[in-house]
């Protein structure tokens, strides 16, 4: 005779706990302390136990996923696919949640384009984002991963459902696992002084963004250090903005011989604008961008860039969120990497 499959029962009793404790370590709620989990999944191992997708899901109700938002900056389906890091990010919880039942959803928040109504226009936009937030947060199961979404937003997600990781510093309550982004771009500032450069332009990316307010900090610092003056401009995370803001530099700064872009796409059209302006990468213009995305390779020349390890972040918050590990205050730094290519050939005396 085949031996009968343990049940949730025998691994309460082989934990020494109640069917609810297992119930809730097994559906990642709170209310189970560490040595609760710890044991749980110790008598589940021995056992050869494995839960039942199915079963689950017909007892909660709910599919169990792990949400991850995006805050977009125009059509949910344009920026999505334009940007490689969702999908640098969408790889690394995949990856982390193989081997469970665990799905992984896409949520999408789109703010109105309120700003430049009335007050109770801006007003009624927010209140509408708002109640995407909640509504996110009403279906949400296992956690949900936040990709640099502002810190209101953030805070609100962490006051409607305490499971979430934020993939850019929002507030000292968020959970939050973030890129060394102000030293990355400290040291593409060091990197190009290094080359000779004495001119070194910024590209930064929005105010909305703690990421591109964090590189925007770096490249201060830097320059102050070296005791070079700040020449810089900005714009979203876009390859038409990067290559409007290079535009609009080298109009007004023709001694520009280096431009430091907060990330990829917008440095592949700061690349672009230098050619158009009849001078060339690397020798004229060096060009280092941020992320290390598929970007910085297709672009023409390839692209020196800081290497930020997106796959690794995601696949951190993930576990995180799959162990019941995330608590208020949380912060972990990741740090980030030169990538030389041929964006920063030295410059032929």
């Amino acid at each position: 005779m085949s031996r009968a499959k343990p049940t949730i029962t025998d691994v309460a009793r082989r934990a020494g706990v109640s069917r609810s404790a297992v119930s809730r370590v097994m559906n990642n709620e709170p209310g189970a302390s560490g040595p609760v989990r710890e044991a749980v999944r110790r008598a589940m191992a021995e056992l050869g136990y494995v839960p039942s997708q199915t079963a689950r899901a017909l007892a909660s109700g709910r599919q169990r996923a792990v949400d991850v938002v995006a805050f977009t900056n125009g059509p949910v389906i344009g920026w999505l696919a334009s940007h490689p890091y969702y999908s640098r990010v969408l790889a690394g919880v995949t990856s982390a949640l193989q081997g469970t039942d665990v799905q992984v959803r896409v949520q999408a928040l789109t703010p109105t384009d309120a700003t430049a109504g009335s007050r109770s226009a801006v007003d009624r936009a927010a209140d509408e984002l708002v109640a995407v937030v909640d509504r996110i947060a009403v279906g949400a199961t296992v956690g949900a991963v936040l990709t640099d979404v502002p810190p209101a937003i953030a805070l609100r997600f962490q006051e409607k459902f305490r499971r979430v990781v934020s993939l850019a510093a929002t507030s000292a309550v968020v959970p939050t696992i973030e890129a060394d982004n102000a030293g990355g771009v400290y040291t593409a500032v060091e990197y190009l002084h290094g080359l000779g450069r004495r001119h070194i332009a910024a590209i930064h990316g929005p105010a909305s963004s703690a990421d591109a307010r964090d590189r925007r900090t770096g490249y201060l610092r830097a320059i102050d250090r070296l005791g070079l003056s700040e020449i810089s401009d900005g714009g979203d995370f876009r390859r038409e903005d990067g290559f409007e803001a290079a535009h609009r530099l080298l109009t007004t700064h023709p001694q520009i011989d280096a431009i430091v872009v907060a990330c990829d796409l917008m440095a592949a059209g700061v690349v672009q604008a230098i050619t158009a302006s009849g001078r060339t990468v690397p020798y004229d213009v060096s060009v280092i961008g941020f992320d290390d995305s598929v970007a910085a390779v297709c672009a023409n020349p390839p692209l020196t860039t800081m290497r930020m390890p997106v796959e690794e972040m995601a696949v951190a918050a993930t576990r995180l969120l799959l162990d019941g590990a995330v608590t208020p205050g949380f912060r972990q730094t990741f740090p980030v990497e030169l990538v030389v290519r041929d964006s920063t050939t030295p410059r032929t005396l």
